[in-house]
């Protein structure tokens, strides 16, 4: 089975996590890929392949040389809710020449929209159908550690530590790692595989926190309202301009963080507000906290006390501190993409990966490509070859680990 076999195959799961769910998985659909991915370990000889009561699914292979780290992978089963990932109907565009991909009557991929297909021509693209995202963030990782597992399993002359897998529940709602067991996983080090555009290696993302707002009012008949009616919608947008425009995400690229109003929702009596804040510098971080505190505190003395409820919770914090002190990750990645034609992109993640959790729980664990693109929408992508390529990097990264000593 090819890695495109594999991915078109996991894509056909519906398994988009929720917000504001207390259970892990967020979602029981992510408990079918689970079960799916463990059928799959087994059938190439993973015996010891299994899934936890929270949908987590951990293997273990053994290594053929003494002495070396054991090697973590790790990729997230669950996609985006930011768009429907049911009913996924995956397009094998072949050979593309450059120009605009119809996905529908009405959805048009553009290298005018998005400049990187101009690196894409003469590849073969999987997209959409323009009706829902594809998956690949992070199914495409998912299918490039399974079908190197593959390989390995296949051919005993390349040497190996000992090699981890793991596949997480809920990484797009911030909880991949709530309930991941390190112990019980076993890596010295691990890399997730859970990135962008072939040739991306990351060890910096952003600190991050979500801010949930309620606003109560006073709904009065509008014929006698005058000075007695609060329209909690009102006060949502006077407390939401509050917070300066040029932190919205539209506005902020490299290292600028942002605040990103994701949802609202609300009448008269209540309106609900869900932020996400952002930022790689901890020092700016804790400012925008501390600015929708003061934005919330405001409205409160403006209304009265029981206006507005902000409640703001931290998500992650910038792995890159915990990175630093085994650089050779970073180098070891590079090194591989190198070696297989890839030219290595080091950036920082505008967003996060389970990686940083997981690096703050004691597995130091930077975050390398899949190959995808435009991640979390309708106009998602992945090129045929960059997977490809991706499985190259990682038979190059376990390689050279059988290399290394502990």
């Amino acid at each position: 089975m090819t890695v495109v076999d594999r991915f078109l195959r996991y894509v056909s799961y519906d398994t988009a996590s929720l917000e504001d769910q207390e259970s892990i998985p967020s979602t029981k659909s992510q408990f079918e890929l689970a079960k799916l991915l463990v059928s799959d370990l087994h059938e190439m000889g993973i015996s010891n392949a299994y899934m936890t009561e929270n949908g987590y699914v951990y293997a273990r292979i053994e290594a053929n040389v003494d002495g070396a780290p054991a090697l973590g992978l790790i990729a997230h089963m669950d996609t985006s809710p930011d768009a429907s990932g049911a009913n996924i109907k995956p397009i094998i565009h072949k050979n593309y020449t450059g120009g605009d991909i119809v996905l529908n009557e009405s959805t048009v991929l553009s290298p005018i929209d998005f400049d990187s297909l101009k690196n894409c021509i003469g590849q073969d693209i999987i997209t959409t159908d323009g009706t829902t995202l594809l998956g690949a963030d992070d199914k495409a990782g998912i299918a490039e550690i399974m079908t190197v597992i593959k390989r390995i399993l296949d051919d005993p002359s390349i040497p190996h530590g000992a090699i981890c897998i793991g596949f997480t529940p809920d990484e797009e709602v911030g909880r991949g790692a709530d309930l991941f067991d390190v112990p019980e996983f076993g890596a010295d080090f691990a890399y997730t595989v859970d990135g962008g555009e072939i040739g991306e290696i990351e060890f910096e993302n952003f600190n991050a926190a979500s801010a949930k707002v309620t606003v109560h009012g006073r709904s009065i008949h509008p014929g006698s309202a005058k000075n007695r009616m609060i329209n909690s919608i009102h006060v949502a947008n006077e407390f939401n301009a509050m917070l300066p425009a040029a932190q919205r995400p539209e506005y902020t690229e490299g290292y600028e963080g942002f605040i990103h109003l994701n949802d609202i929702q609300g009448d008269i009596e209540t309106t609900k507000l869900f932020y996400i804040i952002r930022d790689h510098d901890m020092k700016a971080f804790l400012e925008k906290k501390q600015l929708m505190i003061a934005a919330a505190d405001f409205i409160n003395k403006r209304y009265g006390n029981d206006t507005l409820k902000l409640t703001i919770t931290d998500s992650y914090y910038n792995m890159r501190e915990k990175i630093e002190p085994y650089m050779f990750l970073i180098d070891i990645a590079c090194d591989a993409m190198l070696e297989v034609g890839v030219k290595p992109i080091v950036v920082p993640v505008r967003g996060g990966t389970d990686g940083a959790r997981l690096s703050y729980m004691g597995l130091p664990c930077p975050n390398i490509c899949t190959g995808g693109l435009n991640f979390h929408g309708r106009f998602e992508y992945i090129p045929i070859q960059s997977m490809e390529k991706v499985c190259n990097v990682l038979l190059g990264i376990i390689t050279r680990f059988a290399g290394l000593k502990r």
